[in-house]
């Protein structure tokens, strides 16, 4: 689940980022975790994953959103967790499901998949006060050849901008990585959501933007806990956001795609909490 930024600029991000990489205020309050942090952050990490694993069979042609909800909600209950999504804000379910032109923040609801819808199911618990956050795509039977191009395209992203986190290297090189990777497929990034800090909390710093310039923003230090969670758009990067409050859609109905890891970094990298169990990545899970 991800911060909304529809009141800032992405220039104003960018110049934020610079002063956290300068040294300013923001850079200094990231929560820094201990080695002994990583176990309990795997937990809840691999409870999001096995949610998003066991949904996904669900995800049928004529199926409710709804339905879908109630289904997560009830695996990660038994599983001695609680949904974060549920009351955060006032945000009423606990995922949130995202259809084709939908970028984030669906609200679960009685609507149908017809075939060939692509969705976004996004899964945070709390699970002995950690939290654990991902996302992935799925399809309701037969995505269109662009609709499975997009998904490929931004599962990718993910997957490289993951490879640049390690010791030395700047949150300024995740988003180049991605955006440069994105924009070379003729895909757009979506630049008013981002990715951020979690542990013990929800969201806290860093904003981890999915665009940017080589070389910005804090660096990184192993213990940091964040997602990196690209949308990305088949047409125009813009967002609005729904009369209610949370739904986020392109501006030109153009379909868009999203998938999130969460990880902490290492002496050596980053080591992603959020795998698949079974070993899923993208659609079509076999």
């Amino acid at each position: 689940m991800l911060y909304c930024y529809s009141e800032t600029q992405p220039d104003d991000l960018l110049n934020g980022f610079s002063t956290m990489m300068d040294g300013g205020s923001d850079a200094r309050r990231i929560t820094i975790h201990k080695p002994a942090d990583f176990a309990p952050m795997r937990k809840s990490g691999r409870l999001a994953a096995e949610t998003l694993d066991m949904i996904g069979p669900h995800v049928v042609p004529g199926v409710t959103t709804e339905a879908l909800n109630a289904l997560c909600h009830d695996f990660i209950i038994a599983h001695g967790a609680v949904p974060a999504p549920l009351n955060y804000r006032g945000f009423p379910k606990s995922t949130c499901i995202s259809i084709n032109h939908v970028v984030c923040h669906g609200i679960p609801g009685e609507k149908k998949l017809q075939d060939g819808d692509i969705l976004n199911i996004d899964i945070t618990v709390i699970l002995d006060g950690w939290y654990g956050d991902s996302s992935r795509m799925y399809v309701a039977g037969t995505p269109s050849t662009r609709a499975k191009r997009l998904m490929d395209v931004t599962y990718e992203s993910l997957m490289r901008g993951i490879e640049a986190v390690k010791p030395g290297n700047t949150f300024g090189d995740v988003g180049h990585v991605i955006q440069n990777f994105v924009e070379s497929q003729r895909f757009t990034v979506v630049r008013d959501f981002c990715g951020h800090g979690i542990g013990q909390r929800f969201h806290e710093p860093p904003n981890v933007l999915h665009f940017g310039r080589p070389g910005e923003g804090p660096r990184f230090v192993p213990g940091m806990f964040f997602t990196i969670e690209p949308m990305v758009n088949a047409g125009r990067p813009e967002v609005k956001i729904l009369e209610d409050g949370w739904t986020a859609v392109t501006r030109d109905r153009s379909l868009s795609a999203q998938f999130e890891h969460m990880l902490g970094v290492t002496d050596t990298g980053c080591e992603i909490f959020t795998l698949s169990p079974a070993g899923y990545t993208a659609p079509p899970y076999q």
